[in-house]
């Protein structure tokens, strides 16, 4: 998968930058994930890619930073918003301590994740975070349907039912704040959008 990121990059930042830009639904699950974890402390934008979305999340106010797989990704990122932060890691094992996060986006960051790994990313996402953190998740929803793959010209991705995923959220310790379904708009692949607001409960 970083091979194939690292080869699309540049393409890739010209084409999400106008895709996350212009939806008022997005925008206010991005507001709603700030508003619950402004000043709690760091929040961190795994699977950043170019990081368009980590300079939105600080437009509003969020101390946060990015994490990806590509390197070239990561290149991107740095020159575009050099005044934050950005990493090459793995969701799979994140070189962060236990607890230190205030909240996590993952915005179609597990898209690319054979089913049977995705356990262990919710895993990490409960172990780096604070209790009360919060982790906003977005993903290609299987309208009703089981967990299915498809050519996403990239790689291989899948696409989930939200109870699916909000099951393994839960086995890992999390629990379910909201969920959002939206309707594909112009440019973006035929699939219902799906979006999870998760929290790890207060001991």
């Amino acid at each position: 998968m970083t091979t194939a990121y690292d080869a699309v990059a540049v393409q890739y930042a010209e084409f999400v930058r106008d895709i996350w830009d212009g939806d008022a639904l997005d925008r206010a699950a991005w507001a709603a994930f700030a508003d619950s974890v402004r000043g709690r402390g760091p929040v961190a934008d795994l699977g950043c890619g170019p990081g368009h979305l980590t300079a939105h999340l600080h437009s509003l106010g969020l101390d946060v930073f990015g994490i990806d797989l590509s390197p070239a990704m990561i290149e991107l990122a740095r020159a575009a918003e050099p005044a934050l932060r950005f990493e090459v890691g793995s969701m799979a094992a994140l070189d962060l301590p236990d607890a230190s996060l205030a909240g996590i986006l993952s915005w179609y960051s597990v898209i690319h994740t054979p089913p049977a790994e995705v356990p262990g990313y919710f895993a990490e996402f409960t172990r780096t975070l604070a209790p009360g953190g919060h982790v906003l998740l977005g993903c290609f929803e299987a309208g009703g349907g089981p967990v299915s793959e498809f050519d996403h010209k990239v790689t291989t991705a899948y696409r989930w039912p939200l109870d699916e995923l909000m099951a393994l959220a839960a086995a890992a310790g999390l629990v379910e704040v909201g969920r959002m379904y939206r309707e594909p708009t112009a440019g973006e692949r035929p699939f219902r959008q799906g979006r999870l607001l998760l929290r790890k409960p207060q001991p």
